[in-house]
């Protein structure tokens, strides 16, 4: 386990004497931790779980009080990105993460498995005069993140199964067309051109992937498909070699000024970064900070080359399409079919890892309706997750200098190239340095709160059954009703 050593910054920013953590800490047993918490098979949580390629075994937990420069609460690409960052730039700072369950335990490890130079909320940047050269930058900035984490995995020999074959937006009605081709329109005026955006008439996009229907499509070359949890594990790995320390199997319960207190212990720390995501509720006084939305997915067994013939995705190619019940593909490395849709919230902003068969029932029928070469194909895994919706669906990082508390996150399911932005902008903000990065427009304070129950769960419930309207009329080929349009995107803004 690694030791907080070196010779780290002060909290007023000078030299300070080395601390090291209490040895009942650097010799912490997880079998003390285990008999209050009860035991998770890792394995079964997702396919990308499944096929971590290692044990999964639980890092020993906090235990006791320590000091440290920098605490981070959440060990999946959000912390871990920050940390990495942090030891990159001051080598000597003491820092340490307190993980409830495994590094990779929610949207990290159980995701769609794409890098994607895109973000939720960038067009309310964009489309405002006053932020569109602000929002632009950091359409730049986003597209620039999925070559640094490529960057960080050829350089930490992280085997996440990268393949960037860039990403299609599919028209599958005519709907789909009209919206996609008004996009591309807009990223013309906003500087965006053919290399990094362009539009796959309906022969080239079939040649690419063979969906039913298929009107033709966006492609952005800014993405690739991964395995996301072998990512943010080896990204652990990483921060650890360079002395951060992971304590996991250690929820945090309250975090405040100066100290975060978890079920074992606390940490004492200059620098406090919120980092939790879905989980972010769990917190003592977080209860309407991020709304948990969850995904569903599913994925086939491995498919013989007959059938790819008939479906494409020969670069990996990871594909959706515009509808407001967000769907998700990717093509695995060891040729699966990985496929996703979005929109389940539960009361009370509940958390949950497993769901009914008729929610996977769904999942098999959209990618079947998209594909029917795979009906009837067997599925080897289902699984889902949460991930964290803010009440302005504009994800965001700050800092705030009185307090040393500081936070990222919001990333409304886009968030595996989007948190190595957040990780690097927070290094930057942390260690005091004005840079590009912190003078983006998703730099500052919190988003506002949710309402409260029931009001948020009856808010919620009536969107994604719009959502489902306006999806259906435009996959049956016809026009969504304005106003019902205009009332959607009153209450969704991404």
């Amino acid at each position: 386990m690694p030791k907080i050593t070196g010779s780290p910054v002060g909290w007023e920013g000078g030299p300070k004497r080395v601390v090291r953590l209490p040895a009942l800490i650097a010799t912490a047993r997880f079998a003390g931790f285990g008999d209050t918490v009860e035991h998770r098979d890792y394995r079964s949580l997702s396919f990308w779980h499944d096929t971590a390629g290692e044990a999964l075994e639980p890092r020993a937990p906090l235990s006791g009080e320590a000091a440290v420069d920098v605490a981070i609460v959440g060990a999946g690409y959000t912390g871990l990105w920050t940390a990495y960052y942090l030891c990159e730039a001051a080598p000597g700072l003491r820092i340490a993460l307190v993980e409830a369950e495994i590094a990779g335990f929610g949207a990290s490890g159980r995701n769609g498995g794409w890098c994607l130079g895109n973000l939720a909320g960038l067009d309310n940047h964009l489309d405002d005069p006053r932020t569109r050269e602000a929002g632009t930058r950091l359409q730049r900035a986003l597209f620039e993140s999925v070559a640094e984490v490529e960057r960080v995995c050829e350089r930490e020999a992280i085997d996440c199964h990268w393949a960037r074959g860039g990403s299609i937006n599919l028209a599958t009605s005519e709907a789909h067309r009209t919206l996609l081709l008004s996009e591309l329109e807009d990223a013309r005026e906003r500087g965006i051109g053919e290399a990094d955006l362009r539009w796959l008439p309906p022969e080239e996009c079939r040649a690419r992937v063979r969906s039913q229907p298929n009107l033709g499509g966006l492609f952005l070359a800014h993405c690739a498909a991964l395995h996301p949890l072998r990512l943010v594990r080896g990204l652990a790995r990483a921060v650890e070699r360079r002395g951060a320390a992971i304590f996991e199997r250690s929820p945090a319960l309250a975090i405040a000024p100066g100290r975060v207190a978890t079920r074992g212990g606390a940490l004492r720390a200059r620098h406090v970064v919120r980092a939790t995501e879905a989980y972010t509720g769990s917190l003592s006084g977080h209860g309407r900070t991020l709304l948990p939305m969850h995904s569903v997915m599913v994925a086939t067994e491995p498919l013989p080359e007959t059938v790819w013939k008939e479906i494409g995705l020969d670069r990996r190619e990871t594909f959706a399409d515009p509808r407001r019940v967000v769907i998700y593909g990717q093509r695995t490395a060891d040729d699966r079919m990985a496929f996703g849709t979005r929109g389940a919230y539960f009361f009370g902003s509940a958390l949950r890892d497993r769901f009914s068969d008729a929610a996977y029932a769904q999942v098999q029928r959209t990618l079947e309706s998209l594909f029917p070469v795979l009906r009837g194909c067997r599925i080897s895994h289902r699984w889902g997750g949460a991930l964290g919706i803010p009440r302005d669906w504009r994800p965001a990082v700050g800092l705030d200098p009185a307090t040393g508390l500081a936070f990222a996150g919001g990333y409304v399911g886009e968030g595996v190239a989007a948190s190595n932005l957040a990780g690097r902008t927070l290094a930057d903000l942390i260690l005091g340095r004005q840079t590009g990065r912190t003078a983006l427009p998703w730099v500052g304070g919190p988003p506002p709160a949710w309402e409260p129950e029931p009001l948020r769960w009856i808010g919620v419930s009536l969107v994604r059954r719009l959502a489902e309207s306006l999806d259906a009329a435009e996959l049956a080929g016809r026009r969504a009703h304005p106003l019902l349009e205009r009332v959607f995107e009153t209450f969704v803004r991404k």
